[in-house]
Order: C-alpha cells, then structure tokens, then sequence
C-alpha cells in the first residue's frame, strides 16, 4: 500500500474514534447532535471511483451503526452523502489539474470548500435525522434538529480543517 492509503486508514479510525468517543456523547438540550464523522468521506479524493466512493460511506456509516447501536440509519446517509458528492463536485466546474486534489481549504481554497462541505454535510443530516423519525410528524422539529446539528458539524470540520491541514 501506498502512503495516501494508511494515511486515510488512520483518518478513518480517528474520525470514527472522535465520533464514537466524544461526538456521540455530545448532545445540546438533546437538539443539536455533530457528525464529525462525514469528514472521511469529505477528504476523499476527488477523482476516486463512484463504486469505491460508495463502498466507503457504507463502511464508514456502518461501522458508525454498530457503535452507536442503530439499525442501518448512518449507513444509508453516508452513502446517500457519497452517492451526491460527485454532483456536488461537478457543479464546481474544477480544472482537470485539481481533480487529483484531496478536497480541503488548503487545496482548494475556503470559498470552494465552504460550499462543497455545507452542502453535503446539510444534504446528509437532513437524510439521517429524517429517515431516523421516518414519517413527517414532527416536521419542523426535525427540520431545525437536521439545520442546527450542520450547522454544529460544520464549524467542527472547519476547525479540523485548521487545525490539520496547514500550509
């Protein structure tokens, strides 16, 4: 194996340690709960193969599910969120130089990042906190809980950001 492959071995394991350690034991007048970990599938490459794309966010989003004891509900959001990221980046019209690129602020830059991350991060909670109470009753609590939580791990993922990836 190469260095970028235990480099995102080790990502995975710190994402999945941060979220099972700290994140999930987390939560703010049971409302705001972060996801710090949909930030290995925001890392990824962004030209990796949509087939090993999808077979990661179910391995992420399961491994999530057995240590937060919940039936497929991370798994599914994190492929729904690996299944739309390339959308997401087609939309940024990106060189083909930088198609290579991990996606980060460094890389790409704050504004392109910004926007790639709000969008997916926002698209993914609103996936897993609707597909969790699965039925529209309680519509707008829902709703804030899925605005408010990405909001929360949106400003996580920044902060990783600054935090680790330094020029």
């Amino acid at each position: 194996m190469n260095k970028k492959a235990y480099w995102y071995i080790v990502l995975f394991l710190v994402v999945v340690l941060i979220q099972v350690a700290f994140m999930n034991n987390m939560q703010f007048s049971r409302f705001v709960n972060p996801y710090f970990y949909v930030l290995f599938i925001l890392l990824l490459p962004i030209n990796i193969p949509r087939y090993l794309l999808l077979i990661l966010g179910f391995i992420l989003g399961i491994t999530i599910d057995i240590f937060s004891n919940t039936p497929g509900i991370h798994a599914s959001a994190s492929v729904f969120m690996a299944f739309v990221r390339p959308y997401v980046v087609n939309t940024s019209n990106l060189d083909d130089n930088e198609k290579g690129l991990i996606p980060s602020v460094v890389n790409m830059g704050f504004g392109w990042f910004v926007r790639y991350a709000s969008i997916l991060i926002v698209l993914h909670h609103f996936f897993l906190f609707y597909v969790e109470i699965f039925s529209f009753q309680g519509f707008f609590q829902t709703f804030f809980r899925s605005f408010f939580s990405s909001i929360f791990t949106f400003v996580f993922i920044i902060i990783s950001q600054f935090l680790v990836f330094r020029k």
